[in-house]
């Protein structure tokens, strides 16, 4: 039997821990904002160690969702879900149940999605319970894995911040390690690989590794090490948090863009990549891609060439981020969060609703 406590959390419109002990259902789903339209955000399985740590994931998530949506320009608002467990042995039919009943009492308020954890056969299902879901089979009227369409996002975030940071017109010949080699991570090697850029790789799995090296005719450096080693492009694609005040202060690389999520742990990170001359583009203007083409899906208007247009577009904005943080002298994560929020109090203005947010560039 389902349970469901609602948690009063200031800023946030509605946070709910469901439990279903048959089904082995713990989770979080937390919607932060609607005034764009219906929240949308991926649902990511992962073995917290508790269930304050799952909490606070789903939040911060959650809030950067708002932030991400609203520059990517779709009409939706941000939300998240997590489910504690491990997606190697963990998943179930009866899970994916009961999680899709869970979606249901949001009442189309949210949409769920892949991430962390999860996957395109999981979403299918979830949409045995649930219309309010995304990123399906494409023969059933999805649009399929959005891990391509965020690697062609970072991708394209990638060349402009290259452009901008060292005065090139393409990427043949830029050293670029690449930390995380899942979904994302892979299509972004292939992307990488095929503009000619020179590829090291690093992962926790080795096989992926050896593989990659194979594949791409990359050099491998050991995850651990990958932030700190000397290169024009770092991009982190694995879990978020990377950077904190030691590990900023390391970076050897002219350029920090990845897909990973919340890549700073605190400001202080970003501040000190900004104070040595590292251009940081921010997470969530970078990694928009897929959400723009699942939010497609739920529009009806899916068309591969469309979306990838509308991710062109989106990265756009990295190049009034980079203009106005060299003209201002201030990070680029606070100028992508005050660009987000500019849209937002806009449309709250327009709605007569209150908006008050913290700083959304923070980690795991």
């Amino acid at each position: 039997m389902m349970k469901s406590t609602t948690l009063q959390v200031e800023g946030y419109e509605r946070v709910v821990h469901f439990e279903d002990e048959a089904a082995r259902l713990n989770a979080v789903i937390a919607v932060h904002d609607t005034t764009l339209g219906p929240a949308l955000g991926g649902c990511r399985m992962y073995p917290f160690a508790n269930e304050t740590e799952a909490v606070n994931d789903a939040l911060r998530l959650s809030k950067a969702m708002t932030c991400k949506n609203a520059l990517a320009g779709i009409a939706h608002g941000g939300g998240k879900a997590v489910v504690i467990g491990r997606p190697d042995k963990d998943k179930s039919a009866a899970l994916w149940h009961a999680f899709g009943t869970a979606v249901n009492a949001f009442a189309g308020t949210y949409y769920t999605a892949e991430d962390v954890g999860t996957s395109v056969a999981d979403m299918e299902e979830i949409a045995t319970v649930t219309a309010y879901v995304t990123g399906r089979m494409r023969p059933r009227g999805g649009s399929g894995d959005p891990s391509p369409y965020t690697a062609y996002g970072v991708f394209q975030g990638i060349k402009r911040a290259v452009a901008h940071k060292l005065a090139r017109t393409d990427l043949r010949g830029t050293h670029v390690i690449v930390k995380g080699l899942g979904h994302v991570g892979w299509e972004l090697c292939r992307l990488l690989s095929d503009a000619g850029a020179l590829l090291v790789v690093a992962d926790i799995d080795s096989g992926k590794v050896e593989r990659a090296v194979k594949v791409f005719d990359a050099h491998e450096v050991h995850h651990e090490e990958a932030f700190a080693k000397a290169t024009d492009v770092y991009a982190p694609c694995a879990l978020g948090g990377e950077f904190n005040s030691v590990t900023a202060a390391l970076v050897q690389a002219s350029v920090v863009a990845g897909a990973a999520n919340n890549q700073l742990s605190a400001p202080q990170a970003g501040q000190i990549l900004h104070d040595r001359g590292i251009l940081y583009v921010p997470d969530y203007v970078l990694n928009s891609g897929g959400v723009i083409s699942v939010a497609a899906e739920i529009k009806g208007d899916w068309a591969r060439e469309r979306v990838k247009r509308e991710i062109d577009q989106a990265m756009g904005v990295l190049l009034d981020i980079f203009a106005r943080s060299q003209a201002e002298n201030l990070p680029t994560f606070m100028i992508a969060d005050e660009l987000a929020l500019e849209r937002l109090r806009q449309a709250k203005a327009i709605a007569g609703r209150k908006f008050s947010i913290g700083n959304v560039s923070q980690a795991i």
